[in-house]
């Protein structure tokens, strides 16, 4: 696999140790919680999680359904180490990037991204969402949960965020409308929430195939 350059889920790798104490106290366990229960994961499924991280997501939707075959993928070695050591469960843990999987089409049941993809530029996302629609099965669908920008937001907290450059274009209508433009059918934003003790806007998006 090539080099390339991404942003590590802590900024810098300087900060991985604090990550998963820092996204606790956030709130990151009860928001990912919310994404796994809308997905109606079942027996049988095959589950991808992209831009897994230190596997917060999967860790914990293989500790509820036990049978299901969860994969993790991110680019992040230092942080797939990481979900190795606490995960304490069978997981598939790969190194790879969201917008070139490495898996077949028609691989997996449910796509999940949790606060992912505003580590992504424009161009990225647009590869992604096709990516995943690539690898998922008839009737399989695609769970995403990021921080939204609102341009309108007087909040200090919120405006301070948003002027992470690549955040600037993580709107929900963009992320609509280029799920949209991927070829998903029934792209919704399921809800509305928040983190950091309410002071960042975060959604939850469903999209079928």
């Amino acid at each position: 696999m090539s080099q390339r350059e991404f942003l590590p889920a802590a900024g810098r790798d300087v900060f991985l140790p604090l990550y998963d104490p820092m996204v606790s106290l956030m709130g990151f366990g009860r928001a990912v919680q919310e994404l796994i229960s809308q997905a109606k994961i079942e027996r049988a499924h095959s589950v991808l999680d992209v831009g897994c991280g230190t596997g917060t997501l999967i860790v914990m939707l293989k500790r509820q359904y036990s049978a299901v075959q969860v994969v993790g993928l991110d680019p992040d070695s230092k942080a797939l180490r990481r979900a190795r050591k606490k995960a304490g469960v069978s997981l598939q843990l790969d190194h790879g990037f969201a917008d070139e999987l490495p898996y077949g089409e028609r691989s997996f049941d449910r796509v999940f991204s949790s606060f992912m993809f505003h580590h992504l530029d424009e161009q990225e996302r647009e590869r992604t969402s096709r990516e995943v629609l690539r690898v998922l099965r008839p009737g399989g669908s695609f769970h995403l949960l990021d921080f939204v920008s609102n341009e309108t937001s007087h909040g200090f907290f919120e405006r301070l965020f948003a002027g992470h450059a690549l955040m600037k274009t993580n709107t929900n209508e963009r992320i609509l409308g280029l799920i949209s433009r991927a070829g998903f059918s029934n792209v919704t934003r399921v809800r509305d929430g928040s983190m950091l003790f309410g002071l960042m806007r975060t959604s939850y998006f469903r999209a079928s195939v």
